[in-house]
């Protein structure tokens, strides 16, 4: 079961956790719940409460 992907508001970023954060040290795998509270969006930089849930 592939797990959620979420979209940062402001820029429209996709963090997709089969993908991770690499250049963050999030590896493939991570689903977006399990990411560090400082973790922010790697384009823009918002914070994970500019992201939401995509609905595919």
């Amino acid at each position: 079961m592939a797990m959620q992907r979420y979209q940062c508001l402001p820029c429209g970023h996709i963090y997709d956790p089969a993908e991770g954060d690499p250049a963050s040290g999030i590896p493939p795998g991570t689903a977006f719940e399990l990411l560090p509270d400082t973790w922010s969006c790697p384009d823009c930089g918002a914070i994970k409460a500019d992201f939401e849930p995509i609905n595919d």
